[in-house]
């Protein structure tokens, strides 16, 4: 065995690196034939603690706890209270005047501390939304094989075939209520993204936590990599999936089927499994053929429909219903059928067919729906056209990311001379028009997913009804105020979500009780009451 002197210090140099630290395990040695376990620790302290975001306070932690848990000297000696972190990141964030570099923080700043990520966001809802979603999750999706840093969810490639079962397994939660997952092939309004769709879960379950109050340990971010047949992305070098085109047929529903086994036997009968971004026609056939024997929920679909509902329940009565247009129907057309039958007990058909399906230019709509993602298809010919019709046409540009919306604000102001309802699905800021300023309305799936999912939840659901969606629709036009509506709003503000979040929970899961469909038994006599008791806060826990 060799060994030298190096000032007076004995040195074994057979098993050391440079500068006379022991390498126990032989790390530095390593190779392909001598392989290292990598040990972790179970109880988190000293730095580890500082490394864990679910359990990191930063600067938070107390004299007491900085003892107990050995963070003296890792740590500046400052105490600031959460409040005051908020503060200050909230000044640090806003500095950034590129909306991808304010993504990428708040971001960072999940990964290294989750409660306050969601008291920012939950704060700050009005403000961040815009960001940790539509729009700019659509850019961050684009170029996230360049901004990616650490998985944030689990990725079931078909190199996975045959042990999805096991890929799951590996996701360090265990106890699942919702999982969002998507094949990245119509991402936004921006198309076959592939692999780098997993901002759209990420982002989606964000807004399940800080919105609904599910708590974050619960929720299961996946993409599903199939391929892609985006010939930029399978040119990129940096791209983080599957370099190949998109398999199809009967092949992809083999895969999609051994997903979906695989979340039952392993989650069990209640897990949430939220379909996103799929292409049309995969998901109108995935929630066909799932919804009769999974808890599926597809939000572009029917949290779409149910937010435009709510809308149209705020702005109009019912009986003006015959005349609605849409641009394109993505299922919003037959759960307005659906409403238009329970409201004026007139046969399903009876009510479809006041509802007219088209393309270009409608014959006097009540109101216009776009969700077809043509940027500009509401012209200023239409537009003129609805209003020398309806003293107040309802325009729905819902289409994402703002490109792609139907017409802006301004445009639907200005070419109604002020007098359209308007809403959208990405954001407008307030338009002035003729000296009064019109509050545009975001008609979001944000209004509707999170607290749809946290009644699913609560009431321990087994399966998604239509008439769920009419009482979450319900629910959240109930919550439109008339100083709301006197702006011009058909959608309540942001600020409240929370309170509008339980309430849609608490009507969700009544009617799931009143189905047969609630596994939670006995059903709780306040359901609001007990949906904001299960609603997760990310105030700083006290450390023992």
């Amino acid at each position: 065995m060799e060994s030298t002197e190096i000032r007076g210090l004995h040195v074994d140099t057979s098993s050391t690196v440079e500068g006379g630290v022991e390498d126990a395990y032989g790390e530095d040695r390593a190779t392909e034939d001598q392989l290292v376990t990598p040990w972790t620790v179970s109880i988190a302290s000293g730095d580890t603690l500082l490394r864990d975001p679910r359990h990191n306070k930063g600067l938070a932690f107390t004299e007491k706890e900085r003892d107990a848990h050995y963070l003296r000297g890792l740590l500046p000696p400052a105490i600031m209270s959460q409040e005051l972190q908020e503060k200050r990141l909230v000044h640090s964030i806003r500095q950034y005047q590129v909306p991808l570099q304010r993504y990428m923080a708040l971001m960072d700043l999940q990964e290294r501390n989750e409660r306050l990520f969601y008291k920012l966001l939950i704060d700050n809802v009005e403000e961040f939304l815009p960001v940790v979603y539509t729009p700019t999750v659509g850019e961050a999706c684009q170029k996230y094989g360049s901004i990616f840093r650490r998985p944030q969810g689990l990725y079931i490639s078909l190199k996975e075939r045959g042990k999805i079962l096991e890929v799951l397994k590996n996701w360090h939660e265990k106890s699942i209520q919702v999982i969002v997952v998507t094949d990245g092939e119509r991402i936004l309004g921006l198309g076959d993204l592939g692999c780098q769709g997993m901002g759209i879960p990420v982002g989606k379950l964000a807004l399940y936590t800080a919105l609904g109050g599910v708590r974050p340990s619960a929720c299961l971010p996946i993409t599903i990599d199939v391929g892609t047949n985006n010939e930029e992305l399978l040119k990129d070098e940096f791209y983080i999936g599957l370099k190949q085109r998109r398999v199809v047929g009967q092949d992809y529903k083999d895969f999609l089927h051994e997903f979906m086994s695989a979340v039952k036997q392993n989650y069990g009968e209640k897990v949430l499994i939220q379909f996103e971004d799929f292409a049309n026609h995969n998901a109108f056939d995935l929630l066909s053929r799932y919804r009769s024997t999974h808890l599926v929920f597809n939000d572009d679909i029917q949290g779409t429909a149910a937010v435009v509902l709510a809308g149209i329940i705020a702005a109009l009565n019912l009986i003006l219903l015959i005349d609605l247009v849409m641009l394109a129907g993505t299922g919003i057309d037959e759960l307005i059928a659906f409403e238009i039958s329970q409201q004026t007990n007139a046969p399903l058909e009876e009510a479809r067919k006041k509802i007219w399906l088209v393309d270009s230019k409608a014959i006097k709509p009540t109101a216009l729906i776009g969700s077809a993602g043509i940027g500009q298809a509401f012209t200023q010919e239409i537009i003129e056209s609805m209003a020398s019709i309806k003293e107040k046409p309802v325009i729905l540009a819902l289409s994402n990311p703002t490109p792609q919306s139907e017409c802006t604000a301004e445009q639907a102001y200005t070419w109604s001379k002020g007098r359209a309802i308007f809403a959208s699905g990405s954001p407008f800021d307030p338009v002035e028009y003729n000296g009064r300023i019109y509050v545009p309305g975001q008609a979001n799936n944000a209004y509707i997913f999170p607290g749809f999912g946290l009644g699913l939840v609560i009431s321990g659901a087994i399966r998604v009804h239509n008439e769920m969606l009419l009482s979450a629709a319900e629910a959240l036009a109930q919550q439109v105020t008339q100083e709301n509506f006197d702006k011009g709003m058909i959608y309540p503000p942001f600020t409240n979500i929370r309170e509008i979040s339980a309430h849609i929970a608490a009507k969700v899961a009544t009617k799931a009780y009143e189905l047969g469909l609630a596994t939670r038994l006995p059903c709780p006599k306040d359901l609001v009451k007990y949906a904001k008791s299960c609603m997760y806060s990310p105030v700083y826990r006290c450390y023992r």
